[in-house]
């Protein structure tokens, strides 16, 4: 039975009771209002958000599709409503305070463990990938293929080539990374040791999660920083922002906050408030902060016009499986392969949202997407890419999400190892903070730059038409 009463930072209650999906339709009309008045009352008179949702958050992008200031002013009403609604609760039988109250927490400082590596800094970049590990012209080929595969955008494979003709960026000079979620299987801790460079991490304090990094660390180049009390290594972000706070405050080096963190359900939200709380406390007090995220494929985003013109393409040729999509049609409903997008209707929005991540997840990914957006419009660098689907254990464990991953080869569609998709996103990450790529005119823009969207972006179907399809395939493939 989930803890009634939980502590830390927390879901704000409703008649007594915490509830995620009051807080998500109120945060979605919020930000919607200022340029979308009846999408925002759309979503305040959903009866069932669990469902509704999937509306809703494709309306968030359309609505920002008009103009650079409707995006941003949905990104900034968002992050307002979530920092007013959010709460914090010091004590189970304690009462709910504002997000300003989670940084009080008493306690004596936490101090810095460094683990320096004993390895050989890697000078070149590789990436494993199916057994091997590619450099070189193999790596240029490979992304070649992806690019002909429609698994990565083009201008993700010039960035990966950029990092690969400039390997003396690998190391990231003068820079500490603040890695959030640091055993997370998707963030770039192992590549940056293995690059020599500077890893501050924060993660939970639980002993197995130390063990693992500091072994990592003492195997390669780069240098670990880890927190500290008294014997305890690790912190707790939902409970010990404070502390936690002034610790990554006073980290040596042009800083960078790296977001990695993920957990289940409305814990999802709650940590990634936890972390957007942390951002904006350290950016009033590190003028020298930089930012980084990852997204996940499996939301809404505008498009380019290529990728619009590339799935028409594909759905008229009616390939594969799509050889039996009239009858599948038939049978459906229509609601089974439909087309990922109207042809010629520019940019593109790719609605890959899929109903069994909920929406606890999509807000919680949001709130991310919104503070890139906000900070880079305010001049902060930021990183932000968009990640493949990849076989993480958080996402497998989920039996019908791992049967989809199975399946979904079928069209076109890969799914990506953990090992070759963080190495690519810490690549992405140091072009970003290395490279200065001037900001685009439109978020979704700078969204759709260098994305690694496993070919969700390119293929003929919309994702959630061909979700039930891929299931059915991939318990064949798991079965046979």
């Amino acid at each position: 039975m989930p803890n009634e009463n939980p502590t830390g930072v927390v879901i704000p209650s409703v008649d007594g009771r915490a509830s995620t999906s009051a807080l998500g339709r109120s945060v979605v009309a919020d930000a919607l209002r200022g340029v979308d008045p009846v999408g925002a009352r759309g979503a305040e008179s959903s009866t069932n958000w669990r469902q509704d949702y999937l509306v809703h958050f494709r309306r968030l992008i359309e609505a920002g599709l008009p103009s650079r200031e409707a995006a941003l002013t949905i990104a900034r009403d968002g992050l307002a409503s979530l920092h007013t609604r959010m709460r914090y609760r010091g004590k189970a039988d304690g009462a709910e305070e504002s997000l300003d109250a989670a940084f009080s927490a008493a306690g004596p400082p936490l101090t810095t463990v460094t683990v320096t590596g004993r390895g050989e800094a890697e000078r070149e970049l590789t990436v494993p990938y199916r057994g091997q590990r590619l450099a070189g012209a193999e790596l240029d080929r490979q992304l070649e293929r992806w690019v002909a595969a429609g698994t990565i955008e083009r201008s993700c494979a010039d960035t990966v080539r950029t990092v690969a003709a400039n390997p003396d960026w690998l190391s990231l000079p003068d820079r500490r990374v603040a890695v959030l979620g640091a055993g997370a299987e998707m963030g770039p801790l192992r590549a940056l040791l293995r690059w020599g460079a500077d890893v501050v991490a924060v993660d939970l304090p639980r002993p197995a999660i130390w063990q693992r990094l500091t072994t990592l660390a003492e195997r390669y180049a780069g240098r670990l920083h880890l927190p500290a009390a008294g014997d305890e290594r690790g912190a707790d972000l939902l409970h010990d922002l404070g502390r936690v706070s002034d610790w990554i405050e006073g980290q040596e080096g042009r800083l960078v906050l790296g977001n990695y963190v993920y957990a289940d359900g409305a814990l999802n939200v709650r940590v990634a408030m936890a972390v957007d709380a942390l951002t904006t406390r350290l950016r009033e007090r590190r003028p020298d902060l930089a930012l980084a995220f990852l997204a996940t494929p499996t939301d809404v985003f505008a498009v380019p016009d290529d990728a619009v013109d590339e799935s028409t393409r594909r759905y008229a040729e009616a390939t594969g499986i799509g050889r039996f999509r009239r009858p599948l049609r038939l049978v459906s409903a229509g609601r089974l392969l439909t087309r990922n997008y109207p042809p010629g209707l520019y940019p593109g929005i790719n609605d890959s949202l899929v109903p069994q991540q909920g929406p606890n997840y999509a807000l919680a990914k949001r709130l991310q997407r919104w503070r890139a957006a906000e900070a880079r419009a305010a001049g902060l660098p930021v990183s932000l890419a968009v990640a493949p689907a990849t076989r993480t254990r958080s996402v497998v464990k989920n039996r019908l999400l791992a049967a989809a991953f199975a399946g979904a080869h079928r069209f076109g569609i890969e799914i990506f190892e953990p090992a070759t998709s963080n190495t690519l996103m810490a690549a992405l990450l140091v072009h970003d903070l290395t490279a200065n790529r001037p900001a685009e005119d439109h978020p979704w823009q700078d969204e759709a730059f260098a994305a690694a969207h496993g070919g969700l972006w390119r293929q003929p179907y919309s994702a959630r038409s061909a979700l039930g399809i891929a299931v059915l395939m991939g318990i064949g493939a798991t079965r046979s």
